[in-house]
């Protein structure tokens, strides 16, 4: 199956230069094409991921993990850069998230129920490269169309 890469809305991508939007671009379009090591060219060697995921490394090894946790559980999983706004070395990005529960998910199994949930993420960066992100999931709408929640939350890292 070929996967579209996501890419920002020509009418969203004001105050981005050509290189930050590669960035943003290439770090989603690891997660939508399955490459993970598309983050080793758009985040630094010591990216902060705020917060972190329980369990999860730091810097971009660490996201790796959790893009493969997110295939295994939605293998049918597509990205879309809905919106994105820049002012100086700062970038917003809105996501739209879709795909079938196919496999586990923080200890969910399963339910073959299809899905949609929205990311909201803010990128600092230093040079041409994603330094931090902070994020916040729709993790509460996910799990009441999943149908199902995680008996506790894992220990955090």
């Amino acid at each position: 199956m070929k996967m579209s890469l996501p890419t920002i809305p020509a009418t969203s991508a004001h105050g981005l230069s050509p290189a930050r939007r590669d960035a943003i671009e290439r770090f989603y379009g690891a997660l939508a094409s399955r490459d993970f090591d598309m983050v080793d060219d758009a985040l630094t060697h010591d990216w902060e991921d705020i917060p972190l995921t329980p369990g999860q490394a730091h810097g971009p090894a660490g996201i790796k993990p959790i893009f493969a946790m997110l295939v295994s559980a939605f293998p049918d999983l597509t990205v879309e850069i809905v919106d994105a706004l820049a002012d100086d070395d700062r970038a917003a990005v809105r996501m739209q998230c879709a795909g079938t529960h196919d496999g586990d998910l923080f200890g969910v199994a399963a339910t073959g129920r299809s899905v949609h949930f929205a990311l909201h993420e803010f990128h600092a960066f230093e040079g041409d490269r994603i330094r931090r992100t902070w994020h916040m999931e729709d993790l509460f709408g996910l799990f009441a169309q999943i149908g199902a929640w995680p008996a506790h939350a894992p220990e955090a890292a």
